[in-house]
């Protein structure tokens, strides 16, 4: 008797397990349920076919079911939910009758959670950011012709990517976040980047707030602060939750999102029964704990596992880390591994250290920067995780850094990396060398490298500390971008024959324009027996764009 294997839910997990089950096992029974009447979708095209970035619908639907048909020889049952579960009696319910499985692989994902908006009920001019019957509905509205203004609620990476292309459409947009940052998972500072870049397109950003009821009747949008917004049309895309509970009603491990513990075979604790996709929680490579990373990577590669095990293959997914990217208009932000914020959460010790390094060469036209942080445990220095900004090469050197945290790679490691060099595509001196060697630099010669943030934290709490702010610019520098209050201006060039300036006893934070000559008036400082020194990462250029307070000053000569 052929062993039949069912699986539920037919977006990324379910078709990448059923292709690889029959790939492992070419006499299995394979059948897969999906409860709408499509398959195999790109969800993360949906934003761009809005805008028409993306031609048409039918680029979106990534395999039709007639190719697991014909091809793998899947039975597909679209348009038939499963509405329960016997794990005893191995047998799963839908409105059409019961079947018996020998293996399941529970492929669910996540559903759209639905904000508590009062009047949303009977408001119809709105729809969920998520699926393809989102899209239809979004598209069969006619709001695309006829609407000026659509407000997005929720500024996560969908979010956001769908207010890109609803600007190049032609509409005024509005984003609304509760939380006090757009892209939560990323440090404050690269967020604060981002949204300068939104801001300067006219995009209507409102953070710290929700929407907390709708007049249908003239499509106006109160917010929680008692502001009022007229909108066309809204949608939402705050968060997503696990469909888990058939299976975590029956007792099945679970995160406390929902999301079902699986080990490296993608088992869940319940016998012959597989999860994969946004329902299942991954181990974080990092840290070696559970953890949710609701991506089409991960999806994909999960469910692959899961269909090779369920045919009797050994097949293992060891997990992920959190990388992410995101085009942003003209820029790029990208992240891997953990950052401050999950570092915090895992009482895991980190140092960091922050860079502004040029994706070309500066001789090469048009040179961009990037802006990249790497963070690293302080005593073993193997690299936790990065975040990165810029306009040109982002994604390459995020790949980069992912491929390091794999490897278990140190910060001594990363100047060791053999990385092609061409004047179009990189300097000599690649951004993730130089945050190698800068990171090394912080720990070797135990001065302290500190981001434009925490300075400002310090500047702000203590305007009249007793400190020194150091500016090593030229002059000529200074009086075209001006400076940070209260800085003094000894140039990097001029400061061994006026170091009779500085007060040895106070601390002294120095910068320059990017952070080299900071760091070098650093080793000047520290071998003159300064003994407190901090280093502003990426100096005024990063002061200036994550930070925005910028002063006129008359250069000391």
């Amino acid at each position: 008797m052929k062993e039949r294997i069912i699986i539920i839910g037919g977006l990324s997990a379910g078709p990448s397990a059923a292709a690889k089950a029959r790939r492992t096992n070419e006499q299995a029974e394979i059948l897969l349920f999906e409860k709408t009447s499509h398959i195999s979708y790109a969800t993360c095209g949906i934003p761009y076919a809005m805008s028409g970035k993306i031609a048409s619908r039918d680029k979106l639907m990534v395999v039709k079911p007639q190719l697991l048909e014909q091809r793998f020889g899947v039975e597909i049952h679209l348009n038939e939910p499963v509405i329960d579960i016997d794990p005893e009696q191995q047998t799963v319910y839908t409105p059409e009758g019961k079947y018996a499985y020998d293996k399941l692989i529970f492929a669910t994902g996540g559903r759209a959670v639905v904000p508590p908006i009062d009047g949303l009920s009977s408001y119809k001019n709105w729809a969920h950011a998520k699926t393809i019957e989102d899209f239809d509905k979004v598209m069969s509205s006619g709001i695309m012709e006829t609407a000026e203004h659509i407000t997005i609620v929720g500024a996560g990476l969908i979010g956001l990517e769908t207010a890109e292309n609803l600007y190049h459409a032609g509409k005024k947009v509005t984003v609304i976040e509760l939380g006090d940052q757009i892209l939560a998972p990323w440090d404050k500072k690269f967020a604060r980047m981002a949204e300068a870049v939104l801001q300067e397109r006219g995009i209507d950003l409102r953070l710290g707030v929700s929407v907390s009821a709708i007049d249908a009747q003239t499509n106006t949008l109160t917010l929680s602060n008692g502001e009022q917004i007229s909108t066309d049309y809204m949608l939402v895309g705050i968060s997503v939750k696990p469909n888990t509970e058939m299976l975590t009603a029956k007792g099945a491990e679970q995160l406390g999102n929902g999301a079902l513990i699986v080990n490296e075979r993608m088992e869940t604790s319940l016998p012959n029964i597989y999860a994969a996709g946004d329902c299942a929680s991954i181990p974080n490579m990092v840290t070696g704990t559970p953890c949710w990373f609701p991506m089409g990577t991960h999806s994909n590669k999960g469910g692959r596992a899961a269909g090779a095990n369920a045919a009797g293959g050994k097949a293992t997914f060891e997990g992920g880390y959190g990388t992410a990217i995101m085009k942003l208009f003209d820029y790029t932000i990208a992240r891997t591994g953990m950052n401050p914020k999950t570092l915090e959460k895992a009482g895991l010790p980190y140092a960091s250290t922050f860079v502004i390094a040029g994706a070309t060469p500066s001789f090469y036209p048009n040179q961009k920067d990037i802006y990249l942080e790497i963070y690293y445990h302080p005593e073993t220095r193997q690299l936790y995780g990065a975040e990165l900004f810029g306009e040109v090469g982002v994604d390459k050197r995020v790949d980069v850094l992912a491929t390091a945290i794999y490897a278990k790679l140190t910060i001594d490691d990363l100047p060791k990396l053999d990385l092609a060099y061409a004047p179009p595509f990189s300097p000599a001196k690649d951004p993730v060398i130089v945050a190698g060697y800068t990171a090394s630099n912080s720990l070797d010669n135990q001065y302290n490298e500190i981001n434009a943030a925490e300075a400002d934290c310090i500047f702000t709490a203590n305007p009249a500390g007793d400190y020194t702010i150091l500016d090593v610019r030229n002059p000529q520098e200074i009086e075209k971008n001006g400076t940070i209050e209260n800085a003094i201006n000894i140039p990097l060039d001029s400061l061994r024959d006026r170091l009779q300036e500085l007060n040895k006893e106070q601390e002294i934070f120095v910068y320059c324009a990017k952070g080299l000559r900071g760091y070098l008036a650093s080793l000047i400082l520290q071998h003159n027996e300064f003994l407190q020194i901090n280093n502003i990462a990426g100096g005024f250029t990063a002061w200036q764009k994550i930070i925005g307070k910028v002063v006129e000053m008359t250069p000391v000569h």
